[in-house]
């Protein structure tokens, strides 16, 4: 989960997006064989499952084991996962999974009505605070995406209900056979960048949308040969 929100940004973006899951990564394994283990077995030991391209660390193993593609329709979850998602533009999502711990330590497990209140001894504060990415749009962001959170629950009854209308209430579930297959953006993920951003929310650029949706379960891009296709559980 994700990059800066459009193709032709910097260099440096460009090659944050190679590293969000569903991307091809560089490194040992990019050329594996399908079908092949994605992590080394030992001789005597089970043969480890067959998992989509991008998980190869601890953190992100268990991060595509047990949340990406997982239908979410709690909004604290929905919250905390959109605000990530912006965090990460520029950035890889390993950077963004190891301060994790520090981003619910920081804003109050990603409670809405606590962030929208934050005022700006709060922003020093979290400007000083090693355990986020210290940027000071991305912090603003998080802070005016709390207030139109707040005003889209009220309008729809919930985040959920607003969010899931843009893939019909349901998870997309798609069968790409290899990562190249896989999107930056789709319809969906413009028509929810556009609706957001007219809605006030910072830093919901179409890229950073498929993201979000990705890692809720919106859409279930886990390869055909991986062991979670077609697996994720709605938690509704």
């Amino acid at each position: 989960m994700l990059p800066s929100s459009r193709r032709s940004r910097s260099d440096r973006a460009r090659r944050a997006r190679s590293t969000r899951p569903g991307r091809p990564r560089p490194g040992p394994g990019r050329n594996r064989p399908r079908g092949e283990p994605s992590r080394p077995a030992s001789a005597a030991g089970p043969i480890a499952p067959v998992r989509c391209d991008w998980a190869r660390t601890e953190a992100s193993v268990a991060y595509h084991d047990e949340e990406w593609g997982v239908p979410v329709r709690d909004d604290r979850r929905l919250f905390e996962m959109l605000i990530l998602e912006g965090a990460q533009a520029g950035l890889s999502w390993e950077t963004i999974l190891r301060k994790r711990h520090g981003y619910r330590r920081a804003f109050d497990g990603f409670d809405p009505r606590r962030v929208a209140r934050y005022d700006a001894k709060k922003v020093r504060a979290l400007l000083a605070d090693p355990g986020i990415v210290r940027n000071r749009l991305k912090v603003a962001a998080t802070i005016a995406n709390a207030r139109a959170f707040l005003v889209v629950q009220k309008e729809f009854g919930s985040f959920a209900e607003y969010a899931w209308q843009f893939v019909g209430g349901e998870p997309v579930r798609n069968a790409r056979r290899v990562i190249r297959e896989v999107p930056d953006r789709t319809a969906q993920s413009d028509a929810m960048s556009r609706d957001l951003s007219a809605r006030g929310f910072k830093f919901v650029g179409s890229t950073i949308c498929y993201a979000f949706m990705q890692a809720t379960g919106m859409v279930d891009d886990h390869l055909v040969t991986c062991f979670r296709h077609g697996k994720g559980t709605d938690d509704r």
